[in-house]
């Protein structure tokens, strides 16, 4: 008969996998198996309330901080924004209980260790093109702290580009992080303003913007950071 080795019990074996003989022969795998994610789920409940607010329920700022501290990460720190995109937090500086056990769960976590593990291989996610268009354009949701709020001052705008951006567009971002912080006709951006930076950098040659072309549609305040950079090269 089939015996099913010590150490793949151990780790864990799909059931699907195993052989019907195996199923028959040991049903008390079925039970082991089925337990598994409900014991993760239960683990996972059980950390979101060490930093939880007693009252809410919501992990609010200072438990972030906590959290943070616990993560050895700094509350700035890309990684949890892209934890946050995991987990489709809807409010800056608040994580749910619904949000938590979604990305944890995703993520095939339920102890602090092994988030902290996790976190390299989450931002490998975040950073592959099929990913990172949409953690770009969540982070600009993110930031927005009202509801009828649709456009980001351009001090937090400049601020929201170097974490985000900065590490794959450096030329690029600085040179319109300099441009927005002398301009004076927006003291506001955009989500499409915003995703027409992002589609500026992964399209446009820089710095000498020749594939650049003023009669496309682009977002006028880039015409105008392409115009200003055309004066700063003459």
């Amino acid at each position: 008969c089939l015996v099913l080795h010590p150490s793949r019990r151990r780790n864990g074996v799909n059931l699907i996998q195993l052989p019907l003989q195996t199923r028959i022969l040991f049903p008390q795998l079925r039970v082991k198996l089925k337990s598994r994610p409900k014991r993760m789920m239960k683990n996972i409940s059980c950390l979101i309330n060490k930093y939880a607010n007693t009252s809410s329920g919501v992990i609010d700022p200072e438990g972030i901080e906590k959290l943070c501290s616990k993560l050895k990460v700094s509350h700035t720190d890309i990684k949890i924004l892209m934890l946050a995109w995991k987990m489709k937090a809807e409010r800056q500086g608040y994580f749910t209980k619904a949000e938590w056990r979604r990305a944890l769960k995703a993520l095939k976590v339920d102890t602090i260790k092994k988030l902290k593990k996790a976190l390299p291989e989450l931002e490998k996610e975040v950073r592959k093109p099929l990913h990172f268009a949409d953690f770009y354009a969540y982070a600009f949701r993110y930031c927005l702290t009202d509801e009828r709020q649709n456009c980001i001052d351009i001090e937090t705008i400049c601020q929201l580009l170097d974490l985000v951006l900065g590490s794959t567009f450096r030329d690029q971002v600085d040179h319109f992080v300099d441009y927005l912080k002398i301009q004076n006709d927006y003291k506001v951006i955009t989500m499409d303003q915003w995703m027409g930076f992002y589609r500026f950098c992964n399209e446009i040659s820089f710095p000498d913007m020749t594939n650049y072309s003023l009669e496309l549609a682009w977002p006028l305040i880039l015409d105008n950071f392409f115009e200003w950079m055309r004066e700063k090269q003459a």
